[in-house]
Parts: structure tokens; sequence; C-alpha cells
């Protein structure tokens, strides 16, 4: 139901967005920009579990995470802390993220930084370009086979890395038809937003070795990173662990270790 509501608002804002600024001039302005990525690399490297931090406000299961919210401060404390990369929330109505929030870390953090959001149109992967995003999230359970496909492509012919989401074996048989390099298994049920971390044990089993992944939502405790380490996770994905602790850097060294 929440996810059905995220989507039907999600084509209304595309539809208010192009009529503000139309699909052949983003793409002008997007393709203007060089994208050098470098989101795959860093969230790759051998001999530690990579962290992916996620810069979020709140969600429509737990409401206001973080009421001092400052983007900017938090993806410094995040770099300064250690991480790979940096997921920014852009979604408005249902998360309270911005659009202007990624262009603002970019300029100023050297992490790579991922957008994360309801990809359903082509017009948002030029406006995710045209921010300077490093790359973007596109979830497999909303797209069909063939949309999936084509935007990823167009990802890559932008220069941008794709992180695709699946939550379930449908899910990842469409991922591994795509050309998806980095795939990111979400512990959270995008229809009940309930979260089960054993996901991730279930459906690794089917991702080759040659795929980058990643496992997201729900990971609270250094011992569920080293246990995602030893399935052969390559990065977490980490936000409202983090946006709810006090002091933002303590508790990314409190569950990376190994930084």
């Amino acid at each position: 139901m929440i996810l059905s509501k995220i989507l039907e608002e999600k084509r209304r804002e595309v539809e208010e967005a192009r009529k503000r600024i139309s699909l052949g001039d983003l793409k002008k302005k997007a393709e203007a920009l060089y994208i050098s990525s470098m989101f795959k690399k860093n969230i790759s490297r051998k001999g530690h579990i990579n962290l992916i931090a996620e810069v979020k406000k709140s969600s429509p299961s737990r409401g206001i995470i973080r009421a001092d919210f400052d983007p900017l401060k938090i993806a410094m404390a995040y770099h300064a802390a250690g991480a790979a990369a940096i997921s920014v929330l852009t979604d408005e109505r249902f998360f309270d993220g911005r659009l202007e929030y990624l262009k603002m870390i970019k300029e100023r953090v050297t992490l790579p930084v991922l957008r994360k959001d309801f990809i359903i149109d082509e017009y948002q992967i030029y406006e995710t370009a045209a921010a300077g995003a490093d790359a973007m999230l596109l979830i497999a359970q909303i797209l069909t086979r063939e949309e999936l496909n084509r935007y990823t492509g167009l990802c890559k012919d932008m220069g941008m890395d794709v992180l695709v989401e699946v939550h379930n074996e449908e899910d990842v048989d469409k991922a591994l038809g795509s050309s998806a390099s980095v795939i990111g298994i979400n512990n959270r049920d995008l229809a009940t937003f309930n979260v089960d971390i054993t996901t991730t044990q279930r459906l690794i089993r089917m991702i080759p070795d040659s795929k980058t992944i990643v496992s997201e939502s729900g990971i609270e405790t250094y011992e569920q990173v080293m246990f995602l380490k030893s399935l052969g996770v390559n990065a977490v994905l980490i936000g409202e662990t983090f946006m709810r602790a006090e002091n933002i850097g303590e508790k990314v060294r409190e569950l990376m270790r190994e930084y």
C-alpha cells in the first residue's frame, strides 16, 4: 500500500518536473557534464567490508528519524569516519529528501554519491546526472525487465554506476538479466516495510561472485556487519542506525571497527 502511494506520487512529480524543464533541455544539461564514477571501485575494495552511509531524515515507517538534520554536516561526519560512499535520499514527500542535498554534498565531499529514490522514468536519470551523482539506485521490483535493462544502459552511457536493488528471487533473476554489476539486497520488504536481515543470506546464494554485493536495511550492530561479511557481502548500506545516533562518527566506528 505504501509503495503504490509512493509510485503514484512519483509519476505526478515527474510530470510536474517536465513542465519546469523539458527532457531535451535536461539531456543537454546532463550531457554537458563529465562523470567518472568511483562508486563501484570504492565499495568493492578487498580486505574489508565497505560502508555506504546514508543521509536520511525520515521514512514512512519511522517518521522523523533525525530532527536536527544537516545533510552536509552528516556527510562530512561520514567522510571523516571512513565511509566508502554516501547515499542520499532524494524523495521529498515520503522521506523529506531533496535533490539539492545531493548537489550540496557532491560539491563539498570527495566521496562518490549515490542517489536513492524511486526511479520510474528516464527523465529522472538525466536529472540525476545533471545533479552530479556518481551512481543511482534502480529498484528491480518497480521496473519491467525492459526498463531495467534500458535504464542501466542509460546510466552507464552517462558515466554513472548503478546499484540494482532486489528483495526476492524474481528480482534477482531480473537483475542478473541486466548488465548491472552491483546488486543490493534489500532486507526491507517494500510492500510491508518489515525487515529481515536473513533475506541477504537467502538471496546471496543466487548471485555470482563476479558481482559486487551490497546488503541494505536493518543493519544495527557490528555482529550483523561481520555476519554479512562472512556471507560474502562487499558493502553495507546503513542509514537509520546512524541517523538515530547522537554522535554519528562514533556510531560508524562502533559498527565498522575495521576502519
